[in-house]
């Protein structure tokens, strides 16, 4: 059996609401990611969120007294149209990663739990670099399943879908090869059997 487009899944999931339940699981990691990120920035922002669902973290970014423009980008159709049903005003689009690129550079990214469905994350994150923030932005990157949380390595099998499963060292090490500076990974919400997230922050010089 071929695998399926995690895409697909996603949409399906959408469609079930079950992006509901991702918005709370995630939460808690997504607090500490951006909690991390923006706690030394004070001046005004610009953001996406890669692999922003249901428009969750784009909403509250926008709730950020600082954040002047937010938007998200998903490759599930389901997801964008739940986006754009919950948020009408909101800009989301639907594109396919990793080809697609924003119009204008932003000030930080977001992503939690996406870029290792792509097959090759760490070249993108080269074009992250490169293409999509501006120089003295921030990145900050939430990752469930990697080398060191054995309790996600199923997930591929279970899911029937393509994830590329790195070490936090080759995350970091992406992360440097990619142009990146003061890079810093840690791990939150940690328990018995369970890793945590992996959370990768970093700024573009």
């Amino acid at each position: 059996m071929s695998q399926r487009k995690a895409t697909d899944v996603f949409s399906e999931w959408a469609e079930a609401g079950r992006d509901e339940g991702m918005e709370r699981g995630h939460g808690p990691s997504v607090e500490v990611m951006l909690e991390r990120v923006l706690a030394t920035r004070h001046e005004s922002f610009t953001a996406i969120d890669i692999g922003c669902g249901n428009g969750w973290v784009v909403r509250k970014l926008l709730a950020h007294p600082l954040c002047t423009e937010a938007s998200g980008v998903d490759g599930a159709s389901a997801m964008i149209e739940k986006a754009k049903s919950i948020h009408p005003d909101g800009d989301y689009t639907e594109a396919m990663l990793p080809d697609w690129k924003p119009e204008k550079a932003v000030d930080m990214l977001h992503s939690m739990e996406c870029l290792y469905y792509l097959h090759d994350p760490l070249s993108f994150l080269k074009t992250l670099h490169a293409d999509w923030l501006n120089a003295g932005g921030s990145i900050v990157i939430g990752v469930d399943h990697y080398l060191e949380n054995p309790s996600s390595h199923d997930w591929p099998e279970s899911l029937n879908v393509h994830m590329t499963t790195l070490s936090i060292a080759q995350w970091r090490d992406g992360m440097t090869d990619a142009g990146f500076t003061d890079v810093i990974t840690t791990q939150t919400g940690a328990k018995e059997g369970w890793a945590g997230t992996l959370i990768i922050t970093a700024s573009k010089p």
